[in-house]
């Protein structure tokens, strides 16, 4: 992807990331973006049209993607962009609303593994969806409603020689004063209903601050979510250039709850992926024994954040593999296997990222460091398809505001454009 696109791509993204505070916003705007652009928006429960087509199936705060060619049969190869919609936050709990000292307080539990710290004295919000008694889903959004105050320093004067935040007492929002208050009619208001017909509700926390450019150069970017909207905007903007008459089946799979491990139906150890490939391969005519077939020849890049070299904590990378912001996107191993990435995997990257004239630096962990892990090696158990791990180079990780480069992002959609429109 040539420099002169950086500022488009970047401007766009900032207003998708905006557009996605939750995993159920983040999976209605990449639908709403791809119907905008001509996909067919399915449902699971009807029977799918056969033959090639540009389709969308969102499942809770998943969603699917693929441009099938009008030549392709029941074994034609697959190409998955793997990546995950939700972030680390905090979800409302079921009874959310409370007071002490005067003060309206949220009830949230934790969400994932947060920097905590980073969340306090910012401007949140509560975003995701509440289910009404007559079975009806409904997007919910406040914008700035909520605080997570810090002590001040004058009560506590050894903060800075260390802070300790429990998880219960110190991190719960204040939104309001008074007697009494209702979070829940706040969230029905907002969809012109009222709180008795809430009967459940997925809410999380969101920062509001608005993405931004900075730095010498502009070259740095600021903002919430990154992990892992960066790639699924990368797979979204790849797909929406997607010629129809490629060789292969490119899809996005874009999972929800990868920060809590995966094991929902959403989720990238769950069924959702093999849902859709087995009814594609279907609709192509084929059984399990060409479904078979078109997996063995078929190939999932799993694209999540990754970690730069943090310059004021330098001995908590690998000595010799040391990644840097501006320098690519990551290729991530593991001896271990916590990512899928293998000999053959780094060979097929590292032509994609030819083909598309970028570089791409490895990531390793230093061996005193436990590793995280992604979606990749849940997939490849899963479904058996070769897989490689990547992604872009972050610094501030699982804060509310991550900090990537310019040229990082803009590398992996384009290498993620040649995953998908490159010949076999």
């Amino acid at each position: 992807m040539p420099a002169s696109n950086t500022d488009p791509y970047i401007a766009d993204f900032a207003e998708f990331v905006q557009a996605a505070p939750s995993s159920y916003h983040a999976a209605a705007e990449v639908a709403r973006r791809l119907e905008a652009a001509g996909f067919d928006r399915l449902d699971e429960r009807d029977e799918w049209p056969a033959g090639g087509g540009r389709r969308v199936v969102v499942r809770d705060g998943a969603v699917i993607a693929w441009v099938t060619p009008d030549a392709a049969g029941p074994t034609t190869p697959y190409r998955v962009l793997g990546a995950h919609t939700d972030s680390p936050s905090f979800k409302l709990k079921p009874r959310p609303s409370s007071t002490s000292e005067g003060v309206l307080q949220a009830g949230v539990e934790v969400y994932g593994g947060p920097l905590l710290n980073s969340w306090l004295d910012r401007e949140l919000e509560l975003a995701g969806r509440i289910v009404t008694d007559d079975g009806v889903e409904h997007l919910v959004r406040t914008g700035p409603m909520l605080r997570i105050p810090q002590l001040a320093i004058h009560l506590d004067r050894e903060v800075n020689k260390g802070l300790t935040l429990d998880k219960q007492r110190h991190m719960q929002p204040i939104w309001g004063v008074g007697a009494e208050g209702d979070i829940l009619g706040v969230l029905a208001g907002s969809v012109g209903t009222t709180a008795d017909r809430i009967v459940g509700h997925d809410v999380l926390v969101a920062d509001t601050q608005t993405p931004a450019r900075f730095g010498r150069d502009d070259e740095l970017f600021a903002s919430g979510r990154m992990d892992n909207l960066s790639s699924v905007y990368a797979g979204l903007a790849a797909l929406l250039e997607t010629p129809s008459d490629g060789g292969h089946i490119s899809v996005l799979a874009a999972f929800d709850h990868e920060e809590l491990g995966s094991e929902s139906r959403s989720g990238a150890s769950g069924p959702f992926l093999e849902d859709v490939l087995v009814r594609i391969g279907a609709s192509l005519g084929g059984g399990e024994v060409e479904r078979r077939r078109a997996f063995a020849a078929s190939w999932i890049v799993s694209s999540d954040a990754g970690h730069a070299v943090h310059p004021n904590y330098s001995d908590r990378h690998d000595p010799a593999n040391r990644p840097v912001l501006g320098g690519g996107p990551l290729l991530k191993l593991n001896a271990n296997q916590r990512y899928a990435s293998d000999a053959a995997g780094s060979a097929f990257w590292a032509a994609l990222c030819s083909a598309a004239g970028v570089a791409t630096q490895s990531f390793v962990s230093n061996n005193s460091m436990p590793c995280g892990s992604t979606i990749g090696p849940l997939s490849a158990t899963r479904l058996g398809i070769r897989t490689v791990d990547v992604g872009v180079p972050l610094l501030s990780m699982h804060s509310a505001r991550e900090l990537a480069h310019v040229d990082d992002l803009v590398a992996l959609g384009a290498a993620v454009t040649a995953f998908f429109s490159a010949a076999e």
